[in-house]
């Protein structure tokens, strides 16, 4: 099912003055009443769950922004008739007379605040007759995906060129994360500034603050696009166009209208958009890793989570265009990629599947671990994709985020056991280390379940790396279910963990049925305790690294010594910094090089803090050549 579209306008003129509005649009070529490759279609919504788990440990903070102006009573107005075409037929001859007038009289008679008069453009317009784009992202690795499939989508409609600044941009698109408070607040002060720059532009102009050739569009995409839509469009002209997660590909038709004064919206939810024949446009060139989107939405419905109302619900893009864009990377150079969806592991790639699941259907979860959706067509797994990558790529590293704990049966732990090339590193989000808080939460597990799920994963893999994701403050929470939470910490040991107050989020099961009723004195308190047990066992998991040898992907100069030192990842997901000298290459001994960025450099690990690791490198070499060494138990690292 297509996407069906909404369009904000300005107020609407009294029916008295429909006739009269004709006359000025009909003598008006350039607007014409024609649907230009234009169709509508009946739009339903569906909802899916889980949160992005890209978080941090900073305490949410206070901002006041710029007090929104409401619209009069005829905006009201306007939505209800643009709402009322919101739902027609997807063929133009099905278009009623009424369709065309309401549409002629609206681009007649309402105010255009965007368009500025010949005379006040300035020349350099002809150089970028399209506009010039820029783009701010914020929230988890998804959000930028999806930022280079916009970029790629502006790109083939005309729009090429990407500019550092905001001021020097005609269209400007900030990406935005509803997951907590503190990040939507961050982007309301973002767009205030926007704002100021569409408002003022002429003065900003001539003292040179701004370089743009016209007043930019400002166009909200994402998460938050889609929970405050009403709420952004209603401030005083201060964003254009409002595009959530699954519109992406009306994003030139919508920027259009706003050359006739409307307000662009296209918010709805698809069970089918995956973006999978777009090639996104890669946001950091000449990068050596790069993220690849296997599937969006998700279906756990935790009580918790926004998402379910802003991304969709679980569907996943086939294998064959994950692994054409994968060839395409390797062919760029690219040599890590990392796996994204929103439930990544509860990959199903049904597309061949034509009959729905019969019962009892083999679609193993974790052990001791439930769900709330049933799967309805059971087709390839996670499992299968990272088995097919990992096989015809094996000179490139495979990570994944975000997954689900009950989405870790033992043919998925088998294949990362067996696969050098997939990372030996797991995102399991705990959220609670409390059986009740859990209940709560509709997490479909234990606190007893998810120790033993962790126990299992480093019986399998001894040397994998964990990390988390927590929320502390949740509803109801008391002390002692806090002090569960501390302990689980304590005894996973955990690599790295994202930790945050809890902040209610309308539309999700906890505000339809819950009371946020921890103060935030206690949530901040609550959230200090939880990096410090996290501190406390952290500085474990590196220092048994010491003494090992790591294979580390090289990614550029280290910033607090770039003229001597180089830093990389590990398989585990350390941070690996060495001095630069001239190493061994495996393939050719007789030589010595300074590694460069996108090397595989083999770093014997001297000594270690809660964050980073420091070595000296011994050689250059390939994942095959590490990992196939007969000495590679030697070198295995130690489980913390």
């Amino acid at each position: 099912m297509k996407n069906a579209t909404t369009l904000r306008v300005s107020p609407l003129p009294m029916a008295s003055s429909l006739p009269s509005s004709l006359s000025p649009i009909l003598s008006q070529p350039h607007r014409s009443l024609k649907i230009q490759g234009r169709c509508f279609f009946f739009g339903f919504r569906f909802l899916s769950s889980k949160a992005p788990h890209v978080y941090n440990l900073h305490c949410h903070g206070n901002f006041a922004h710029r007090t929104l102006k409401t619209e009069s009573s005829f905006l009201h107005l306007s939505r209800s008739l643009a709402h009322s075409h919101h739902s027609v037929s997807n063929k133009t001859d099905g278009l009623g007379l009424h369709h065309f007038v309401a549409r002629a009289s609206l681009s007649a008679a309402q105010t255009q605040p965007n368009l500025v008069p010949a005379s006040e453009v300035s020349p350099d317009s002809q150089i970028h007759p399209r506009g010039r784009i820029y783009h701010e992202t914020y929230g988890c690795q998804m959000n930028i995906n999806d930022m280079e499939i916009v970029l790629s989508i502006m790109k083939d409609a005309g729009y090429s060129e990407v500019v550092g600044v905001p001021e020097s941009a005609e269209i400007i698109f900030i990406n935005t994360c509803a997951i907590r408070d503190n990040a939507e607040q961050k982007v309301w002060q973002r767009l205030n500034y926007f704002w100021f720059l569409k408002r003022h532009w002429k003065s900003n102009v001539a003292i040179g603050r701004s370089q743009s050739v016209c007043p930019p569009k400002v166009v909200v995409l994402g998460c938050m696009a889609e929970r405050l839509k009403d709420k952004i469009l209603d401030t005083d002209k201060m964003v254009d166009v409002v595009c959530g997660p699954d519109a992406y590909r009306d994003l030139p038709r919508l920027l259009e209208e706003v050359d006739y004064g409307q307000k662009g919206i296209n918010t709805l939810l698809s069970l089918e958009e995956t973006y999978a024949d777009i090639s996104p446009v890669r946001i950091s060139k000449n990068s050596i890793s790069a993220f690849v989107s296997v599937m969006r939405g998700c279906n756990n419905m935790c009580s918790f989570c926004i998402v379910p109302f802003t991304r969709g619900r679980e569907r996943s893009r086939p294998v064959d265009s994950i692994v054409k864009e994968v060839a395409q990377l390797w062919k760029e150079g690219v040599k890590e990629v990392t796996l994204l969806g929103q439930n990544v592991n509860s990959y199903n790639d049904a597309s061949g599947i034509e009959k729905e699941a019969e019962p009892g259907s083999n679609w193993k979860y974790s052990e001791g671990f439930s769900s709330m959706c049933k799967v309805k067509k059971v087709g390839l797994r996670f499992s299968d994709l990272l088995d097919r990558l990992s096989t015809e790529f094996p000179e490139m590293r495979f990570r994944y985020t975000s997954p689900h704990p009950k989405d870790f049966p033992d043919d998925l732990l088998n294949v990362m056991q067996h696969r050098y090339n997939v990372c030996k590193y797991i995102h399991l989000p705990a959220q609670t280390g409390s059986s009740t808080v859990l209940e709560r939460m509709r997490r479909g597990y234990t606190r007893e379940a998810y120790l033993d799920l962790v126990q299992k994963i480093r019986k399998i893999m001894p040397d994998v790396g964990i990390s988390s994701d927590f929320i502390c403050g949740f509803c109801g929470e008391t002390e002692e279910e806090h002090k569960d939470t501390l302990s689980l910490i304590r005894a996973v040991g955990y690599d790295m963990a994202y930790m945050f107050a809890y902040s209610m989020r309308e539309k999700t099961h906890a505000h339809r049925n819950y009371v946020d009723d921890v103060a935030d004195e206690v949530k901040q308190r609550r959230l200090t305790e939880l990096i410090e047990a996290f501190r406390e066992s952290t500085g474990q998991c590196y220092d048994s690294q010491i003494g090992t040898i790591q294979l580390v992907l090289v990614e550029g100069p280290n910033k607090r010594a770039p003229d001597t030192e180089l830093i990389g990842k590990s398989d585990r997901g350390h941070r690996v910094s060495f001095t630069n000298l001239p190493v061994p290459n495996r393939e050719d001994s007789n030589n010595k090089q300074n590694p460069v960025i996108g090397d595989y450099v083999e770093v014997r690990i001297l000594k270690s803090t809660r964050a980073s690791l420091f070595g000296e490198a011994h050689a250059i070499s390939k994942l095959s050549l590490f990992y196939n060494n007969v000495e590679r138990d030697a070198v295995a690292c130690a489980s913390c």
